[in-house]
């Protein structure tokens, strides 16, 4: 009986020392800054994704399994900049959670790291889905990603003292990856520069800006409207006189526009994963900007 008491309390003392459980609940509202608190939190963080790579970020339910997990969250990651104000306000406060209130260390937006593009110089209505504090699409240059990647480093530092030095040493580690990257992509993109584009949303902009495409026209007369049928019949004028070398389609958008586009003015279409898992091939972020740069090069042969 004593052999088996004492092998009961040795199997206990090994379940116990074994690997730890996640001390950090994340809730990320895209597939971008769910991959990046994976690479930056490791095992000690339990990463939920609200949304999916092919749904509009804009545009979102706050369902109550949504406010379940923002509930018991230690940490909300978010774009900013007001990609989100149409939900995640709503599921913050239904939430009840004084953790990850606006203001709080549990409330962490990658917008308020960086100076974004297009900040308006004044607020029109008529001017469309614009946002006052600027293009919150920001996941689409790398270097933005960097700058996020350390200030998210630090605050799960300063939310998990405990181990703040596991997440520098990873945040350390992915900035080295991602230079390299970055150097890799850089030098791989440099046939793309100069290249005239059109857009569908204004949710390539940091792309472009970054890879030197020039973006001519959006099929998107002003962000957010749908294009009428007199709109994409003057696009076509335009752009007939003047062609485009591709047109930019992201991954969640509907390709009807592009594609009857595309068949008018015989220009190529280049379906781009956007996100984190909008395509097969982008299954992190590393994978975002391989098949990115793959699919732009693929194009334009």
């Amino acid at each position: 009986m004593q052999k088996i008491i004492r092998g009961a309390l040795a199997l206990l003392f090994i379940l116990a020392c074994g690997p730890a459980q996640a001390t950090v609940k994340i809730l990320a509202t895209t597939s971008d800054w769910g991959a990046l608190a994976t690479e930056i939190g490791g095992d000690k963080v339990n990463v939920y994704v609200a949304t999916t790579a092919l749904q509009d970020v804009h545009r979102v339910d706050a369902k109550p399994s949504l406010v379940a997990r923002a509930r018991t969250a230690d940490l909300v990651i978010a774009t900013g900049a007001e990609l989100e104000v149409g939900w995640l306000p709503i599921l913050i406060q239904e939430a009840g959670n004084p953790r990850i209130q606006p203001g709080s260390p549990g409330n962490f937006e990658a917008a308020a790291q960086l100076n974004l593009l297009e900040v308006p110089s004044k607020l029109d209505r008529s001017m469309g889905d614009i946002h006052p504090q600027g293009n919150p699409h920001l996941q689409l240059d790398p270097h933005n990603i960097t700058v996020v990647a350390k200030a998210l480093a630090e605050r799960l530092a300063m939310l998990d003292a405990g181990n703040a030095a596991y997440y520098r040493q990873r945040g350390g580690d992915f900035n080295v990856r991602w230079t390299q990257a970055i150097a890799r992509w850089e030098a791989r993109a440099m046939t793309l520069k100069g290249i005239p584009v059109v857009v569908m949303h204004r949710d390539q902009v940091y792309l472009c800006h970054w890879l030197g495409l020039k973006e001519v026209a959006a099929i998107e007369p002003k962000p957010g409207v749908p294009p009428s049928a007199g709109y994409l019949g003057q696009l076509v004028s335009k752009l007939s006189a003047s062609p485009p070398k591709l047109i930019l389609l992201n991954a969640y958008n509907d390709a009807k526009a592009a594609n009857w586009l595309s068949e008018r003015v015989q220009v190529p279409v280049a379906t781009l994963p956007f996100s984190v898992g909008g395509t097969a091939e982008a299954k992190d972020l590393f994978g975002l900007f391989d098949d990115t740069i793959n699919r732009l090069q693929a194009a334009i042969q």
